[in-house]
């Protein structure tokens, strides 16, 4: 990169105009062809500049005054800066001084050009106050020109200032010596104002040698008079005359021939010397061809310099030719930097070289024929619109390809980049590449660096660069969230005001947008960080982050609602491993629903939820980001709550559509179990060695630990992640989930109390048993052992899956057997004393047993049967005994029924 030059020395440092400096420094240029600009204090002086080297350029000063910086201009480099000032000065020039420019005449100048002054004399001027310099030989040390610009220390100037007087010849004199100085003044002012008497006597001497001279003269002069008449001049100027008339006619052929040689020589001098003139039209249409305006510039505004003012025709009729050129160099370059692409460097060359034509231009007759007003407004307005025309191509080009099916092959090939995917890499590189240029010209523009004749208007270009902003965003959103519910219907109300054709409406899968919506975010915020960095307002930079928010948030929205699709297909996961140690009886699927949470918010974390330069959280309270989080959550855990109903409710072809008869005559229903060990299952997702009842009991096992357990342990693990937890979501869930139990343990006690219920009946009558013809006996009747047995059966079959469900399905079981019982017994129309005894022993060995999982209304019912028999006299202590001999016998199952779920 070519350094701006910078000008370090200059020699001498002060001077009148045309003085001849010697400037030095660094990046003066390679060549002289690199020098186009140099000013000193502020005046042009190009012209004279010779280039030496990289440090050294030769030049004159010009008409300034005062002190001022001296700026180089090169080629490469650019305007430069300066380390040192050059002053300048106006001074006392004669008639017989050379200078190198034109300086007028003061009156004071012209008063003083006189016979007088062309005498040599040696008077040098008295001290008007009398005193003597000794001492104020040394200079005073700062400039008196600027302590007094307009003022001298000459006597015989009009401006004449005393303290310059005083402070030049008399700085180090003592205040008594002004003083007496002063007063010698005083003495000699008034010594002049005597009267003309003392004049001449003061002067007699000089008066008698002026009346001896005039006396001389006229006898002179009478002595002339008489040798050659009283006009001796008119005979000169005839006989003079004459002599001229003779020599023209002796030399007028020789002087005719050397007028016309002389003329030609002339002519062919002017050419030669004024080549750069004459060659200049042509030079000047080279130049243009080749892209050279920077030369086109230099040379017209030399030109200009040199021959502006002329009036000599043969000149004016080129410079005439000349304006129409540049004329037509400018229509040129106006319509260049109109076109596109091109760089904004190029560009920005282009409109100074045209502003700069069109202020030299100004003052000719041709001006008026093209007026540009603003050229670099009309570059920024062309970009702007090159830009916009440039998105939609590229909408309309891969919106084209993807309603063509070219979708359909990314979706089989995961290696093919999906066409919304390659339309968002191709936006953000467009952004990326051609934004900052807009930016960057319309910054040149309103510094000044680009300012033509018309005032800038920072409220359209404002206009424009939101403009481009909104359009990318609101193509990008067109592409990458029209499947999103809550945009669908507002990309479509955008895409029809602007009139631009709606993406095609082709639903990409969650595997497509889990895949690569991250992608697509990583692209769209390096074109974010590009705009940053290019310092734009915060109004423009929100446009894109709004759509960087709405973008992350469709992502993290996209990886829970896959998520919540692996949730859903859950239930052909299980095996019915009872793994889980902290509750008995649940299986191991809240394990698997919590990789599948832990695996999203980890995707979610690196993909969209970690905020970037100028981004916010995406989860704050109260926001979109959270609402939809916890949307999302409650949408996994329904569909959890589902899969576990559906596991509960789905039963193979070997289960029997109703729990069997628990009776005696039927057997034991462990012989069911192992009849579907041997036969298996034909489901692979049901394990053969558990029964559809099993199933049910580890479902309501796995809702009792969600509930409990895990779903409020899944705060945790948002905690771990700093999310905030989505608290509603999870006691929403807990809700569901506790109705689910409900619904469960309502189908699980109905399907074994009903069977178990039933059979008492059957069993109190079997053989026809009437409690009226009942023997003495000290056994438990068999309904009673039956249904001991069945309560003992189901007692096993939950305790061997989950004891903390004991409880909850016994209490209801127990009920229904104790209303049963109560209800056999309201109904017997008669007892004998043995049949009494017989039933009270029965109930009270039962009620006895089952105590542990009686509950009040089971009591009660327990109760109301005791009450309907009859009671016998003197068989109390004959009943308790009997009661105690059969619970020592039945002992093991009592024992059984006696353990207290944990």
């Amino acid at each position: 990169m070519v350094k701006s030059p910078v000008v370090t020395g200059i020699s001498p440092k002060e001077g009148p105009p045309g003085t001849r400096v010697t400037i030095r420094g660094e990046f003066l240029g390679n060549k002289s062809t690199d020098l186009i600009g140099l000013t000193i204090c502020g005046c042009d002086c190009l012209l004279s500049a010779e280039w030496k080297s990289d440090k050294k350029i030769v030049a004159r000063t010009g008409a300034a005054k005062g002190k001022g910086d001296i700026i180089v201009t090169t080629r490469g480099g650019g305007t430069g800066t300066c380390t040192v000032q050059f002053r300048a000065y106006y001074e006392t020039i004669g008639p017989m001084k050379e200078s190198a420019v034109w300086i007028e005449e003061s009156p004071m100048q012209s008063l003083a050009w006189g016979r007088r002054s062309l005498a040599p004399t040696g008077y040098t001027q008295e001290d008007p106050l009398g005193l003597s310099n000794e001492g104020n030989e040394k200079k005073f040390p700062e400039d008196l020109r600027d302590l007094f610009p307009e003022g001298s220390g000459d006597l015989s100037q009009e401006n004449f200032t005393p303290g310059w007087f005083l402070l030049e010849n008399h700085h180090a004199t003592s205040f008594e010596d002004l003083k007496a100085g002063l007063s010698y003044l005083r003495r000699r002012v008034e010594s002049q104002k005597e009267g003309q008497l003392s004049f001449l006597k003061s002067n007699a001497g000089s008066v008698i040698d002026q009346l001896d001279t005039l006396m001389t003269l006229r006898e002179r002069i009478t002595q002339d008079n008489k040798v050659h008449g009283k006009e001796p001049v008119r005979q000169l100027d005839v006989s003079i005359r004459g002599s001229i008339d003779a020599s023209h006619e002796l030399f007028k052929d020789v002087l005719v021939r050397k007028e016309k040689a002389d003329a030609t020589r002339a002519a062919l001098s002017a050419m030669s010397r004024h080549k750069f003139l004459f060659c200049l039209p042509n030079t000047m249409e080279k130049a243009a061809l080749k892209n050279e305006f920077d030369i086109v510039v230099n040379d017209y505004a030399r030109v200009k310099n040199l021959f502006g003012k002329t009036d000599v025709p043969i000149f004016r009729k080129v410079l005439e030719e000349v304006d129409v050129k540049i004329l037509a160099i400018r229509q040129q370059l106006h319509s260049k930097i109109k076109e596109m692409p091109q760089g904004v460097e190029q560009q920005k060359k282009m409109i100074k070289a045209l502003i700069s034509l069109e202020a030299q231009q100004a003052s000719t007759t041709v001006a008026g024929k093209l007026k540009i007003e603003d050229p670099a407004w009309d570059a920024i307005e062309a970009r702007a619109k090159h830009l916009e025309e440039t998105f939609l191509k590229a909408y309309e080009q891969y919106s084209g390809k993807e309603s063509h099916g070219s979708e359909s092959k990314s979706r089989t090939d995961p290696a093919v980049t999906p066409v919304r995917v390659q339309f968002c890499e191709e936006m953000t590189e467009i952004a990326a590449s051609q934004f900052p240029d807009l930016w960057r010209l319309g910054q040149a523009h309103f510094n000044g660096e680009l300012r033509g004749a018309a005032p800038p208007k920072p409220g359209n270009f404002k206009r424009i660069i939101l403009t481009a902003i909104e359009q990318f965003c609101s193509y990008l959103r067109s592409a990458l969230l029209a499947t999103s519910s809550a945009h669908r219907s507002l990309i479509a109300a955008v895409s029809a005001v602007k009139g631009l054709p709606a993406w095609p409406s082709v639903s990409p899968s969650l595997n497509f947008l889990i895949t690569w919506l991250p992608h697509c975010l990583r692209y769209v915020r390096v074109s974010y960080a590009t705009l940053i960095r290019l310092d734009l307002p915060n109004e423009a930079l929100d446009i894109v982050l709004k759509f960087i928010d709405e973008l992350r948030l469709y992502c993290m929205s996209t990886i829970l609602k896959k998520a919540n699709e692996r949730v859903k297909k859950l239930h052909e996961q299980e095996q019915w491993e009872l793994s889980v140690t902290e509750f008995a009886g649940a299986t191991s699927l809240p394990a698997k629903l919590e990789d599948i949470l832990v695996e999203a918010i980890d995707d979610a974390q690196v993909a969209c939820l970690t905020p970037e330069v100028r981004e916010g959280t995406l989860l704050e309270p109260q926001s979109d980001g959270q609402r939809e989080l916890s949307k999302r959550f409650q949408e996994i855990l329904t569909s959890f709550c589902t899969v576990i109903e559906t596991l509960a409710l789905q039963r193979s072809d070997e289960d029997p559509q109703q729990a069997p008869m628990l009776s005696q005559l039927i057997g034991f229903p462990a012989a069911l179990l192992q009849q579907q060990m041997s036969t298996g299952d034909k489901r692979e997702w049901v394990n053969p060695a558990i029964t559809w009842e099993q199933r049910l009991l580890c479902c309501l096992s796995n809702c009792i630990y969600c509930n409990r357990i895990f779903f409020p342990k899944l705060g945790n693990l948002f905690t771990r992640h700093n999310f905030p937890v989505p608290t509603l979501a999870i006691e929403n869930s807990r809700s569901t989930i506790n109705g689910l139990f409900a619904s469960l343990l309502e189908m699980y006690v109905e399907h074994k109390s009903d069977p178990l219920v039933g059979t008492i009946e059957p069993s109190m009558y079997l053989g026809r048993f009437q409690w009226d013809q009942v023997g003495p006996s000290e056994k438990l009747s068999p309904y009673a052992h039956e249904c001991l047995d069945n309560l003992v059966s189901v007692y096993s079959e939950i305790f061997a899956i989950s004891p903390s469900l004991l409880r909850p399905i016994l209490e209801p079981i127990v009920q229904t057997v104790a209303e049963e019982l109560a209800r056999l017994m309201t109904c017997v129309q008669k007892f004998n004393v043995n049949g009494a005894l017989q039933a009270t022993v029965d109930i009270n060995v039962i009620r006895d047993a089952v105590r542990v999982y009686s509950n009040e209304m089971a009591k009660s019912f327990f109760v109301e049967a005791l009450d309907a028999i009859p009671s016998v006299p003197e068989s109390e202590q004959r009943t308790i005994e009997t009661v105690k001999t059969i619970k020592n016998n039945i002992r093991l199952q009592i024992m059984c029924l006696q353990v207290v779920d944990p």
